[in-house]
Parts: structure tokens; C-alpha cells; sequence
């Protein structure tokens, strides 16, 4: 039975036990460009005892930014920076992921603790922003401007390129972020999907683009690098994108050689209520992996070892994605390790620590 610290495998990568670092935004970076705090704040978490330590979303096109210091990876001048923290993150014995976004209709926003809101132009946020049709993300954003046919095949070549970037940059597993209400959710949901061509309407034409994405995507990296992408499993508001539309999306994705789901929910609309706790999305993980029949990962308030090993030991997900409680204590997985009793806590542990941990 597989528990915490089991290996996890797929494809041509192993990684060493199912605690994954979830993507966070650091609003750090200049021009896109990797720094001095992504060397600290990523590979501290490997050091951590994390298997799997993935990038915050890394924009595929500087308008593809949520703010003007977001990760980037739009560019070659990027990857060089990336493969530093890449190279550190696998000297500690983790496995490097990087997310690949684009904001949509909430790019050119300020940095949470700047405001969060909209950008002029003047202050060092962008005009236009785009979407799948000319909706704002509220009353006070900037009205996006709709994609043509012609900018949505940009889209998917940048995807493209940037995953390009990635593989040479050294990361060993790509996540596409179709999630949290940003360019590719938004296409996703009939209630920021208006369009009456090919990519809206229909349940099918709302997931054209995502399915485009992943195929350009899966054509250009090699067999042995796991291809993951992250979902809002529901915008948790009436007649918007729900878990059966998940399911059959995931359906769909695993046959195009997608590999495992990660499991989120909301950001598409404000003002919803989120029944918010424990492991509140879990649930989503575990029906998308039973009846889709394709690895999950699970995330949203995991913060207890004995929670996240009962959510692997019962088979409701493959991975658990820690966010926040990343933030708050880096050495989070070798506390699990030793506050279950399995796992080889000295596998996991520098031996510069292990003093600490005997």
C-alpha cells in the first residue's frame, strides 16, 4: 500500500516520496528573470525533504503576467537564471517542476501586499489584457480584449517555446496552470466563455484551447518528462465550470497524454463562498482519479502529516500539494517522516541537519 514516503513514478522520473511544493506566487522577479530569493526560497524546500518542488507560475508572455513581478519564461534569456535554481533544487535530492501560465483578464495586477489591483500603464502594467471574450474579472478591472483565432495559435506556440525553455533550462516535469480564473480556465467556463466560434460554446469547443495546448505541449517534450496540468475542479458558483466537467476534461486529457490532474477549485469569479477547511479539495482529487481513471494530486489546507498520509494510504490522490504550509515551516516533510515513523528520515535529511533530527 503506498503511504507518505513511497516513491512516486511516472514516465522517466522518480520522485522520492508524494509531498509536492505547490506552485506560489513570489512577486519577485524583474522583467521575468529568476533571482537571488528563487535560489533560497525553492531549493530550501528540497533541502526540506520535498520529492517534488514546483516554480510559481512562470508566464509564457510578459502579458501573460499576473504582475509586473511575476517568473517568467517568455524569453532564452530566462533560462539561464532557471537552470541555477534547477541545479540546486536536484543537488538536494528533489525533483524540478516548473508551471507554465498566463493570467488572461487578471494580468496587470499589483502584488498582494502592494493593493492587488489593476495596473495603468504608467505605474508599469500593460494594456491590453486579453481573454476569451471582452468580460472583466470584476467592476473595477480593465475591460480584456477578446483573442482572435490568430492570437489564440500565438498562444499555444508561446506555450510551446516556453516548455522548450523549460526542458533546456533541466526541469523534469512540465504543469500547465488551467486553473484559478487565468487565460485557460477562463476559456474553460461558460461564465467568462462567450465566444461563438470554435472555442466557445459547447463543452468541447470551451476545452479546445486547453486540449490544443496540452497536444503542442506533449509533441515537443520527450516521453520520459511527465506533463501534469492544474484544474479548478469548480468555480463554485451556479451554472460556471463544475467537478462533471472535470471529469470528463481529465478524461479527455489523460488520453492525450496528460499524466496526472492537480486538483484546485475557484478564482474564476469573485465573491463566491468557498466552503473552505481541511482538505476541502480532496474530494475533487479523489473522484477525478476514480472516475477518470488518471493520477491526482490533492491540495487546499493539508497541513497534518497523519491527514496528508491518509489521503495517499486511501488512495484519494497520488500527491499532496502543500502550499502555505511550505511557507510557514520548510522542513515540513522530515517532521511528517519522523512524526509517522516511516520513511528513511535520513534520506531525506542533509547531514548537515541530522543532528537535529536524532
Amino acid at each position: 500500500m503506498p503511504h507518505l514516503f513511497t516513491p512516486f513514478t511516472q514516465r522517466g522520473v522518480t520522485v522520492r516520496n508524494r509531498v509536492a511544493v505547490s506552485p506560489m506566487c513570489q512577486y519577485s522577479s524583474t522583467d521575468g528573470f529568476a533571482n537571488e530569493w528563487h535560489l533560497v526560497h525553492l531549493p530550501s524546500r528540497a533541502i526540506g525533504g520535498a520529492g517534488l518542488v514546483i516554480t510559481e507560475a512562470a508566464a509564457i508572455e510578459a502579458r501573460g503576467r499576473i504582475s509586473p513581478q511575476d517568473l517568467g519564461i517568455w524569453k532564452d534569456e530566462h533560462i539561464e537564471p532557471l537552470a541555477k535554481v534547477v541545479d540546486l533544487v536536484h543537488r538536494f535530492g528533489a525533483v524540478a517542476g516548473i508551471q507554465l501560465a498566463h493570467a488572461g483578464r487578471k494580468a496587470s495586477t499589483a502584488r498582494p501586499w502592494d493593493g492587488g489591483k489593476a495596473v495603468s500603464e504608467t505605474a508599469g502594467g500593460w494594456r491590453p489584457i486579453v481573454a476569451p471574450s471582452a468580460i472583466p474579472f470584476n467592476p473595477e478591472s480593465p475591460v480584456p480584449e477578446a483573442l482572435s483565432v490568430e492570437n489564440i495559435q500565438q498562444t499555444i506556440a508561446a506555450f510551446v517555446q516556453a516548455t522548450q525553455r523549460s526542458l533546456e533550462a533541466g526541469f523534469k516535469l512540465i504543469e500547465i496552470h488551467a486553473a484559478h480564473g487565468y487565460l485557460l480556465h477562463e476559456f474553460l467556463s461558460p461564465l467568462s466563455n462567450h465566444r461563438d466560434d470554435d472555442y466557445g460554446g459547447s463543452f468541447d469547443n470551451r476545452t479546445r484551447l486547453l486540449r490544443e495546448v496540452v497536444q503542442a505541449v506533449r509533441q515537443v517534450l520527450p516521453d520520459s518528462v511527465p506533463l501534469w496540468v492544474r484544474i479548478s475542479a469548480t468555480d463554485w458558483a451556479e451554472n460556471g465550470w463544475d467537478l462533471n466537467q472535470s471529469i470528463a476534461l481529465s478524461d479527455k486529457l489523460k488520453a492525450l497524454g496528460v499524466d496526472l490532474i492537480d486538483c484546485s477549485s475557484g478564482g474564476l469569479v469573485p465573491g463566491v463562498k468557498i466552503p473552505a477547511g481541511p482538505g476541502y479539495q480532496t474530494p475533487f482529487a479523489d473522484r477525478i482519479r476514480r472516475e477518470a481513471g488518471i493520477a491526482t494530486g490533492a491540495v487546499g489546507s493539508i497541513t497534518a502529516p497523519a491527514q496528508a498520509d491518509h489521503i495517499i494510504r486511501t488512495e484519494q490522490a497520488d500527491v499532496v500539494l502543500l502550499a502555505r504550509e511550505l511557507l510557514r515551516n520548510p522542513y515540513w516533510p522530515l517532521q511528517a517522516a519522523k512524526a509517522l515513523g516511516h520513511g528513511d528520515l535520513y534520506d531525506l535529511c542533509p547531514p548537515q541537519y541530522e543532528r537535529a533530527w536524532t
